[in-house]
């Protein structure tokens, strides 16, 4: 089990039994994402956490700008996945998405999903004002929920 105390737990000292999974709180669809996936992560013993938080980058061991770059996932047996092989290795781990860790396996498949990964990382902020908005809301209420409580 890693925490994040420790190696890498949340404000309230959570604890998670597989590992972690890191995503971007700026990101309005990172939020959303973590949002839906965060029972089905939870059921596998892993726990949520923001990248921004100063504990992930000492968990990481890699520079800011690389780690911002992408979801990460780090196992309670040492293993570090990043991106496209991140949502791989999780779909592993869930038998409803076993199709996309299957498809992973074909020939020449993996740097199409490589590259398809990496082009909506670079595409995931918006510069409107009303996104910067949007996603800050969606943050403060996910930082809420987390904490169990209600606005």
């Amino acid at each position: 089990m890693i925490s994040l105390s420790s190696d890498i737990t949340d404000n309230k000292g959570s604890r998670a039994e597989c590992g972690w999974v890191f995503f971007d709180r700026d990101c309005g669809v990172c939020i959303l994402l973590a949002k839906r996936f965060r029972n089905v992560l939870g059921k596998r013993g892993y726990g949520l956490a923001a990248l921004q938080d100063p504990r992930a980058a000492s968990l990481l061991a890699i520079p800011r700008e690389e780690m911002m770059r992408e979801m990460r996932v780090v196992t309670a047996d040492g293993g570090r996945y990043g991106g496209a092989d991140a949502i791989i290795y999780l779909a592993g781990l869930i038998w409803w998405a076993w199709p996309l860790y299957a498809a992973a396996s074909i020939p020449g498949a993996g740097p199409i999903l490589a590259a398809g990964y990496r082009w909506f990382a670079e595409h995931r902020h918006c510069s409107a004002r009303e996104c910067a908005v949007a996603a800050k809301d969606q943050r403060d209420n996910f930082t809420t929920e987390a904490r169990g409580e209600t606005k």
